[in-house]
């Protein structure tokens, strides 16, 4: 059984930092792409970020230059460093795997950033 589990999203003002974490379980974590979606009230789910099992990364345009998102495969699990919040990052973030041809999701972090 896969599961997500996201943590590290909480209140902050502009121009702070967070940090989210997503463990995986029930996968052979390290042979998979994993990502961070966003989604914010009213609006479509949105990719922020994503990386592969050999370390490739790519970035939503909108937090390129202030995300960096990272793996550590020996604790099955990825990271979503954000630094320079803006009110506009302010969402729900999920973590996402494809295995399978099955889309997995977590529950999901809030990340509120106030102005």
């Amino acid at each position: 059984q896969v599961q997500l589990v996201e943590s590290g999203g909480g209140l902050v003002q502009a121009g702070e930092s967070l940090r989210l974490s997503c463990a995986a379980s029930g996968i052979r974590f390290s042979i998979y792409a994993m990502g961070w979606y966003r989604q914010a009230p009213g609006k479509q789910r949105e990719l922020v970020a994503r990386i592969g099992s050999d370390g490739s990364t790519n970035y939503a345009d909108s937090v390129k230059g202030r995300f960096t998102i990272s793996r550590d495969n020996a604790k099955n699990t990825v990271y979503l460093q954000m630094n320079s919040l803006e009110p506009e990052d302010t969402s729900l973030y999920y973590c996402n795997t494809k295995a399978f041809t099955i889309d997995y999701w977590g529950k999901g972090t809030l990340v509120t950033v106030s102005s």
